[in-house]
């Protein structure tokens, strides 16, 4: 077996492709950050009303989903609140915490999608927008199944949160609170980015895919639909975070070795596959700090088999329609 280490290969195939990557990344969590700072997405809290009327919930869980527009533990902090009161019972709450899926994912879509774009470029459109739809359809299917889970209620006035909001955020500390968490978060994904970058252009160069591919070419048909190197994808995908994903996809496509289905097939299977057990170990300490913790085991449990649902019944149409 031949290596070929030259330094054509490394600066077209490994130096190069990581230093765009780092500008890319830098620019896109930044703008990222500014726009959750901003709080730009507050205007899409306007669906809050009808849709809670429709879903049958109460005013404080059509509240409590403008709120997680812009945070999820006080979004969470509300509905317990009136859970303890007695405002709801144990079936809204745990609708209404499944109702908020939408605002939010769409929280932290900005910085989401700004930077999954420097690794997998219009990938991450396609990604970005089916696991969007995915939590649309979850909104959705609480707004139907409210309507036959609930009692009707009676017409009430949803307490205008966003203006209130607005008057106590201060402006002038946007971009200082978006300098703050790009100092935080660059470094994290920059340790995860370069050395599985440079992992992957070693086993590319190795011939460690060309193995799997003579391994897995005998294997149950479960895997048939993505290659090795997809499936390498999803390992990183587990064994880390969606960066370590995300660098890992990037490496893939700047060698052309998967197409743009592939990467985010491979994305989303691996979302769905990581996803539990990374939820319980870092939702579970913050929501048991708010709810009691046999409710909170019940709602991320909750949460994450629709969550699971959803974007594996995405996945598989978005697959039978590309491949």
């Amino acid at each position: 077996m031949e290596f070929d280490f030259s330094w054509p290969v490394l600066w077209n195939g490994l130096f190069w492709p990581l230093i765009r990557l780092t500008f890319f990344i830098s620019v896109g969590l930044l703008v990222g950050n500014l726009i959750e700072s901003l709080q730009w997405t507050r205007y899409a809290a306007k669906l809050a009303a009808p849709l809670a009327r429709r879903a049958r919930l109460r005013d404080v869980s059509a509240a409590s989903f403008t709120m997680a527009f812009f945070s999820g533990i006080t979004a969470n902090t509300m509905l317990s609140e009136a859970h303890e009161k007695g405002e709801i019972n144990d079936r809204e709450l745990i609708l209404s915490n499944l109702f908020n899926s939408l605002p939010t994912y769409f929280l932290h879509l900005p910085t989401l999608f700004f930077i999954a774009a420097p690794f997998i470029g219009s990938a991450a459109t396609v990604y970005v927008g089916l696991t969007a739809f995915a939590a649309i359809i979850r909104t959705m299917g609480i707004v139907y199944s409210g309507k036959f889970l609930l009692p009707p209620i009676d017409e009430g006035c949803l307490p205008c949160k966003l203006d209130e909001m607005e008057e106590k955020r201060d402006k002038s500390s946007a971009l200082k609170k978006t300098w703050s968490r790009f100092k935080k978060r660059l470094p994290k994904v920059l340790y995860l980015t370069c050395p599985i970058y440079t992992l992957f252009f070693i086993l590319k160069q190795v011939g460690m895919f060309a193995w799997l591919q003579d391994i897995l070419s005998g294997s149950s048909a479960f895997f048939t639909f993505l290659p090795p190197e997809a499936l390498g994808i999803v390992a990183f995908h587990m064994a880390a975070e969606f960066t370590a994903g995300l660098a890992a996809a990037g490496a893939m496509i700047a060698d052309t070795s998967l197409t743009q289905t592939q990467v985010v097939l491979a994305l989303m299977l691996g979302n769905v596959l990581s996803s539990p057990m990374r939820a319980f170990r870092h939702q579970f300490p913050y929501y048991a700090g708010i709810f009691k913790p046999r409710m909170a085991f019940k709602l991320i449990l909750c949460n994450q088999l629709t969550r699971g649902l959803t974007i594996a019944l995405v996945g598989t149409a978005y697959a039978l329609l590309m491949i």
